[in-house]
């Protein structure tokens, strides 16, 4: 049966039930009217739509396979990163372990030294003590003898007495060293649910769903606040230079207050962390500043450079440092230079105003901001890759990722924040210039509750931006 009201071939029995109320006339039975229902010619056009079909379905069919292929080794890709990842860790955990137990052997070392140097001594008085008493029983009969020999004897025994009264000689019964294991971080680490983040990548332009003003003036500000940099702690607490004020500012994100500052010697610019209490500041005079953060703010040692300091981070324990000039530095951590990056292989200069420098998360990419060109790319091993910048952008000062496949680019005349993908193909402007007002200068970005943190120019505000 064919209902030609509704288009559709049925069985009598459909007829009847579903197409009841469908006109007498619009139902006909395909064997008794097949001369006047079929046509050959819409049968062929039907069949080319039908191939035509079939042929999208089957090249939309090996998409899929070509996906599910190019998915394994994405898959792959990400699980050896987790794998390269957390061999690093181990090796970070192995080379701290290997330092207590250092530190250990050296502690005992002294001990047993000083142990065995007692040891001697005693063993000497024990001789000296032990002819006193077999002088005095072989003068027994002699009594002027006995006389000369007990004198000596207590002459030995109160020097005896004076060494033990110095503890020179002493009883050792405790142990003088014990290890007592780092509780906090093995509460941190105990408080993991994976040792990163896993979601997908960002294809599409953050939107702001909020933003607030973080006030960072504190008492004995004599200036207002300028931060040419900041960063998060590895508790994801905003640390920030303050170089009007020669300062290293703690702000709690929570609260958005300043929790602890932490005066130097010279103007403080850029700032990274390097372990979870241990921060190194680049600063003015050709200098890096070491600071302890752990429980209060305190400059450690410095690192005297024959260049410029303005950028830094880190990376596999080496320092990144670039100079607001023509070049980039690496230095180990002891300050030596390893390396200088100012050309290309074919000798063409890279920077000319070279401001922040950032690594993605898994080091695989490093971007280096530059005044007059945008962002300058380098691999993981520190070559040269790419250059890119946009209309949009004007005079680029500080970057940051976002883990995503993304990165934001702060422009310091353009006074916005503009949003590129990894290969440096512009997003869009995240930020403009009418929530930001004027001149930042330096941006972090909070990958657990993005947040992006905006630092300007004489300013005692850091912007917050809750994105979307």
């Amino acid at each position: 049966m064919y209902c030609e009201e509704h288009g559709e071939v049925c069985c009598c029995t459909c007829i009847a039930t579903h197409h009841k109320s469908c006109p007498e006339k619009s139902t006909y039975s395909i064997p008794d009217t097949i001369d006047a229902l079929f046509n050959l010619r819409d049968c062929k056009q039907i069949q080319s739509r039908l191939r035509d079909t079939l042929d999208s379905m089957t090249a939309i069919g090996k998409s899929k396979d070509d996906k599910l292929e190019a998915l394994k080794d994405v898959k792959n890709g990400e699980i050896d990163k987790v794998l390269n990842y957390q061999r690093a860790l181990e090796s970070i955990i192995r080379k701290a372990a290997d330092a207590s137990r250092n530190e250990i052997e050296s502690k005992y070392k002294e001990l047993e030294k000083d142990i065995l140097q007692e040891k001697q001594d005693v063993d000497g008085y024990e001789v000296s003590l032990k002819e006193s008493d077999d002088k005095l029983k072989k003068a027994e009969r002699n009594s002027a003898q006995s006389f000369v020999c007990s004198k000596i004897a207590e002459e030995k025994m109160k020097e005896v007495n004076r060494q033990i009264s110095k503890q020179k000689l002493r009883n050792n019964d405790g142990i003088e060293y014990t290890f007592t294991p780092n509780k906090s971080l093995m509460k941190y680490l105990n408080g993991l649910h994976g040792i990163g983040m896993v979601g997908k990548k960002r294809i599409d332009l953050y939107k702001i769903k909020e933003s607030k003003d973080i006030n960072i003036k504190v008492a004995g500000d004599s200036k207002t606040c300028c931060s040419a940099d900041c960063c998060l702690t590895f508790d994801n607490q905003l640390l920030m230079t303050d170089y009007n004020n020669k300062s290293l500012k703690l702000i709690d994100t929570n609260t958005m207050t300043v929790i602890d500052v932490c005066k130097l010697d010279s103007e403080p610019f850029g700032v990274c962390c390097i372990t979870d209490d241990e921060a190194v500041v680049a600063c003015g005079g050709n200098k890096i500043q070491f600071v302890s953060y752990g429980y209060k703010m305190e400059p450690t040692r410095q690192i005297k450079t024959s260049h410029t300091c303005y950028g830094v981070t880190t990376k596999n324990d080496k320092l990144y440092v670039t100079c607001r000039g023509s070049s980039l530095y690496i230095h180990d951590m002891a300050g030596n230079l390893l390396k200088t990056i100012s050309q290309d292989i074919d000798g063409n200069e890279l920077f000319s105003h070279s401001r922040h420098v950032t690594f993605t998360e898994n080091g695989d990419k490093m971007y280096v901001c530059d005044v007059n060109r945008g962002v300058v790319c380098f691999d993981g091993e520190d070559n040269y890759q790419s250059t890119f910048n946009d209309s949009d952008l004007n005079c680029a000062v500080g970057v940051c990722v976002d883990g995503r496949g993304n990165i934001f680019v702060v422009g310091f005349l353009s006074h916005n924040v503009v949003q590129f993908n990894e290969n440096g193909k512009k997003i869009g402007v995240v930020i403009k210039q009418d929530g930001l007002q004027q001149y930042p200068r330096s941006i972090c970005f909070d990958q657990t509750l993005n947040r992006l943190f905006v630092t300007k120019q004489r300013s005692d505000v850091v912007k917050m931006f809750e994105l979307y």
